[in-house]
């Protein structure tokens, strides 16, 4: 009987725990879920002042180079020993010079055809002045007048081609000792003691050794950044031309050079869409005495330009990475929600962007990396220092 008995009260309870259930049901009341604000970092957008720069890189360039070349014939009798390359120069220091014998032979001999013509041409006006006594006294035809005036006119010719002959005597001569045109560091050498060199034979690569150029490229959107007129031709004054600071490795070390952009060149490159700008660098002067504690900046060295441009006023300066759908920011408003705003870029830099117009002063602009966002979005703003 229990076994019977015994399953049929358990289902009977069960079934009567359920209509119960299903009688009397729990009530849940209905709450909206909450909505837990994002913590995101904002920086306070202020007006300011800077200076914009522009960068660029280039190849360090010689500003004064020469190829200094034999003025005249002849072996070579002397070569200074600082024409090696690398040797350093002073502007008239003797190079070389060439065995001036044959040069002094013609200058003798030149100016004993200048005492020669000038006494014949003494003889000869001392003639013309007694036929002139003669004819004025009718001892003496008209002929014999105009012959006279004529063998003094040929004498002083030939005088004024002796004395010519003479001076260029005198300039071969002196052309014999080369010099060099200016303060240079030797490049290259290409003569030697002894060596038979003709007129206008190169001798010598000379570089200026007081200035070096560097020719580095700049975009035309970026002649815009600088102070310069634009449409200026020629070199620009020291009061307009801006300062460039010139960074390269050398030895194995980082170094710095500071110089001027001094000019544009006025094509432009269709390829790139550039023009050519010229950065002018004073080497140090080895009569000063900090000579030894500067560094020339060598010819041929890989450098990168910083470009010192025009200074704006009235932008808010603020890190790149504000900036969405490439003119966007995201605006926390009073009521801590977040909004799209277009703005007006002024300039887009490594590490900052400039905003012309957009934005207010005062107003926090979002700079955490979100992805997921809409306009409205409830935030929990964190300022931080920029």
């Amino acid at each position: 009987m229990k076994r019977i008995v015994l399953p049929v009260v358990i289902l009977a309870g069960s079934i009567a725990v359920a209509v119960f259930l299903i009688s009397n049901p729990t009530q849940i009341e209905e709450t909206a879920a909450e909505i837990q604000p994002v913590s995101v970092r904002v920086v306070e957008a202020t007006l300011g002042s800077t200076r914009l720069t522009v960068h660029s890189q280039g190849k360090v360039q010689a500003a004064q180079q020469v190829n200094l070349s034999a003025p005249v014939s002849g072996p070579v009798s002397w070569v200074s020993p600082a024409l090696e390359p690398g040797g350093f120069i002073e502007a008239g220091e003797p190079l070389l010079r060439i065995d001036p014998s044959d040069f002094e032979t013609a200058l003798a001999r030149s100016r004993a055809s200048v005492q020669q013509a000038e006494a014949e041409a003494s003889f000869a006006e001392d003639a013309l002045s007694r036929t002139r006594d003669l004819a004025d006294r009718s001892l003496a035809s008209r002929a014999q007048l105009q012959e006279a005036e004529r063998t003094l006119a040929v004498a002083q010719a030939r005088l004024a081609d002796a004395r010519a002959s003479f001076s260029q005597a005198e300039l071969d001569l002196g052309r014999t000792e080369l010099t060099a045109p200016f303060t240079a560091v030797i490049n290259s050498k290409q003569v030697e003691l002894g060596q038979w060199v003709n007129r206008a034979q190169d001798v010598a690569m000379l570089y200026g050794a007081d200035l070096v150029e560097v020719r580095v490229p700049l975009a035309i959107r970026q002649l815009g950044y600088l102070s310069i007129p634009l449409g200026f031709r020629g070199e620009l004054d020291d009061q307009l031309a801006p300062t460039v600071k010139l960074t390269g490795m050398y030895g194995g070390e980082q170094h710095n050079w500071e110089g001027k952009l001094v000019r544009i060149e006025a094509a432009i490159d269709a390829d790139s869409n550039s023009v050519q700008s010229i950065i002018r660098v004073a080497q140090p002067d080895r009569k000063t005495d900090d000579w030894s504690s500067r560094i020339p900046l060598p010819i041929g060295l890989y450098v990168q330009a910083e470009i010192s441009g025009r200074q704006v006023d009235d932008v808010i300066s603020l890190p790149r990475n504000v900036i969405r759908n490439n003119s966007q920011v995201l605006v926390i408003d009073n009521e801590n929600k977040m909004y799209f705003r277009e703005v007006e870029i002024l300039r887009l830099e490594e590490n900052r962007v400039l905003v012309a117009s957009g934005i207010l002063p005062g107003e926090l602009i979002c700079v955490s990396p979100i992805q997921a966002v809409y306009d409205g979005m409830p935030v929990k703003p964190v300022r931080e220092l920029i």
